[in-house]
């Protein structure tokens, strides 16, 4: 059986707005690439900036680099991040958006992050855009 995973609207660079199949997040981690990019591919221990939207499933935005007006960059693939990322991310190329279903054991774990009202059990949902890699 399929997993059905969020739509988003808009293409690479857009704010994009969720909308979800289901009221249940599916069990495990889900990569979708929206847009595949032509730029380079983005290798484990790799500075990466990014543009990314985060939202519980079925539930409300929580961070979004797009509201703020700027993109972020990190390591990725080298456990700074939230393993969903550093799964779902190394091996993209640059000019790609990514849709990613992350289950709380490869997200912030059972205890959430309160202050961002995300809860031990909350499944979240990123759409990234890839910017660039260093």
């Amino acid at each position: 059986m399929a997993v059905e995973l969020p739509t988003a609207t808009g293409s690479f660079g857009d704010e994009p707005v969720l909308e979800f199949p289901t009221d249940q997040a599916p069990a495990g981690l889900h990569i979708s690439v929206l847009e595949e990019g032509t730029g380079p591919v983005v290798n484990r221990g790799r500075q990466i900036e990014v543009n990314y939207h985060g939202q519980i499933w079925n539930g409300g935005l929580f961070d979004s680099s797009y509201k703020r007006g700027s993109t972020t960059s990190f390591p990725i693939g080298v456990g700074t991040v939230i393993a969903g990322w550093d799964e779902a991310l190394v091996g993209k190329t640059v000019g790609s958006r990514v849709l990613i279903s992350i289950p709380p054991e490869k997200g912030y774990g059972a205890r959430g992050v309160p202050q961002a009202g995300i809860g031990g059990t909350d499944t979240l949902v990123f759409v990234v855009d890839i910017v660039g890699v260093k």
